[in-house]
């Protein structure tokens, strides 16, 4: 991607990252990959719904006439995030689509303490397919179509690998767009990899906080954690003053609010 489906794509990974706590994201990357597939297949939706010369309001009843109904409210609303922005071809928002699909597979792997040994088995698969000439020529057959190339990925990986490994690889092979399929399964284990890498702060404070403050508590968590952390900042007027911070079970509470709390304990005791 390049120009502007490349700012595109960046700011619709943000808006995934920042529905990860959404009812039903565990099941959203399934029906972003349905759709994609959708859309790859009928070529005039998909050109109008990457067209951002279209009235927002034309593809918005679009995606909901088509999508309603068939996949949940958080699909629609990804689905939305990403018609709503300007892609330089019309392939891109699908490369867009599938991209997202990955990383909420790879988010829910996160939170389940599965996405290291995911991470690894991409790796092995992306080099068994490079050391397999036989397999490669099966998985890239144009006369195969995307169901058959699925069953052949489920069949090798069995039930011996994560769920996320089965899903992100049953479906890349089927859509290669052209692309190398060791290009593709690289790219996979970098998403996998810069997902590993991340870690979500839910952070409640008692009113906003200035662009400066957000990077400096991100910069001393990042320190602290040794991964690279992402805020969500919430505003909750109970907290007084100060920040609670939550990473995981991790809970760093530094609320005017707690501090209260901990002098009427020690008063009463």
């Amino acid at each position: 991607m390049i120009g502007s489906s490349r700012e595109s794509l960046a700011a619709c990974r943000e808006g995934l990252d920042a529905r990860r706590d959404a009812a039903g994201f565990d099941l959203l990357s399934g029906q972003l990959f349905a759709v994609a597939g959708v859309l790859a297949a009928e070529t005039q939706l998909r050109s109008v719904l990457a067209d951002s010369g279209q009235p927002a309001e034309v593809r918005e009843g679009l995606v909901r006439q088509v999508f309603g109904g068939k996949v949940s409210d958080l699909a629609i609303d990804v689905l939305l995030l990403v018609v709503g922005r300007r892609w330089a071809e019309n392939l891109d928002l699908i490369l867009a689509l599938e991209q997202l699909a990955d990383q909420a597979a790879f988010t829910v792997a996160d939170a389940n303490g599965t996405l290291e040994t995911t991470e690894e088995e991409l790796f092995r698969f992306g080099r068994a397919v490079d050391g397999s000439p036989d397999l490669q020529m099966t998985l890239t057959d144009p006369a195969q179509n995307a169901t058959t190339k699925a069953k052949v990925v489920a069949d090798l990986l069995a039930d011996r690998t994560t769920a996320a490994t089965r899903e992100v690889l049953g479906y890349a092979v089927g859509h290669l767009h052209g692309r190398r399929i060791d290009s593709v399964i690289d790219e996979l284990c970098s998403l996998a990899a810069e997902q590993r890498q991340r870690v979500v702060a839910e952070v409640r404070v008692a009113e906003p906080l200035e662009a400066d403050q957000v990077r400096r508590l991100a910069d001393v968590l990042t320190r602290l954690k040794g991964r690279t952390v992402r805020l969500n900042v919430a505003v909750d007027p109970a907290v007084l003053g100060g920040v609670h911070v939550r990473i995981g079970d991790e809970v760093i509470d530094g609320t005017v609010a707690a501090r209260m709390e901990n002098a009427s304990r020690a008063i009463l005791g």
